[in-house]
């Protein structure tokens, strides 16, 4: 499956009539948190309350959305349809003749709060779930995507983990740290 990844630029453009809260995430988000670019990337990730499923497919009706039944597979995500819990992330393409774009992901809200996929009892105000860069693009605040991250860490994980640490304040250390399990390799670093 070719990815040819959509700038954050292009993301902030092509969203820019979703009206619903949504963040760059993955290791973009990191790469906006520290400021610089540092490591490659084979996609590009957007964060979006469940909630606000249908938002995207509106914003973007020319599209080709896929979502992915556990465990990994594509299927094609029909315009209307409510995605279940089960179906965490989507990806799509402007056609079926081009490589996918922009991958979504879906995370849970109770009212005005996040609640994390990866553990219930982790939540926080969605006002507060991320930042908004220099270029005006909105990003998934570093703490929180790393708690993402510290679920089954890879290289990758370990890069962003080390470039995000010294910009990270005291807040948003104590804020993953209390996140994180009680043996995670990360909680002696914070």
């Amino acid at each position: 499956m070719t990815w040819e990844p959509a700038s954050l630029p292009e993301v902030a453009e092509l969203l820019a009539q979703v009206r619903v809260p949504w963040w760059i995430a993955g290791g973009y988000a990191i790469e906006l948190a520290v400021g610089r670019a540092f490591r490659e990337h084979s996609d590009v990730d957007v964060l979006l309350l469940r909630r606000d499923q249908r938002a995207i497919q509106e914003a973007l009706p020319s599209w080709e959305w896929w979502a992915a039944d556990p465990p990994g597979t594509l299927r094609p995500w029909a315009p209307g349809e409510v995605l279940g819990e089960d179906v965490d992330d989507v990806w799509c393409r402007p056609s079926p003749a081009t490589p996918w774009r922009i991958q979504f992901m879906l995370d849970n809200a109770e009212g005005d709060e996040w609640v994390s996929r990866r553990n219930p009892a982790v939540r926080r105000e969605v006002a507060a779930l991320g930042a908004v860069s220099r270029a005006g693009i909105p990003y998934l605040a570093p703490e929180v995507q790393l708690f993402a991250k510290a679920h089954r860490t890879r290289p990758k994980d370990e890069l962003d983990f080390a470039a995000a640490l010294p910009v990270l304040d005291a807040a948003q250390r104590r804020w993953l740290a209390e996140a994180l399990d009680d043996d995670h390799p990360w909680l002696g670093r914070l």
